[in-house]
């Protein structure tokens, strides 16, 4: 009983795997869709790239200046009360 208990369960998980691979290979995109979809990220843009990493300097800049002061900034922020 304790065997037929044992294979009985191997099989519904073996057979979950199995739905749940199915399922991934129908969901995903094919390697065209996939080449389309890389060609449109907005990584692939330059003016967007620049942009980004200009403000990706700006935010740094904004960090590195908040860490070489011991005010609060945040207090600076919001209402006052």
């Amino acid at each position: 009983m304790s065997g037929m208990r044992t294979m009985l369960t191997s099989a519904i998980m073996v057979g979950a795997l199995g739905v749940g691979y199915g399922m991934w290979s129908v969901i995903s995109p094919g390697e065209e869709r996939r080449r389309e979809m890389i060609k449109n990220l907005p990584e692939s843009n330059p003016l967007r790239m620049e942009e980004t990493r200009q403000r990706n300097a700006l935010v740094m800049q904004a960090l590195k200046d908040a860490a070489e002061t011991s005010e609060n900034l945040a207090r600076g922020l919001g209402p006052s009360k």
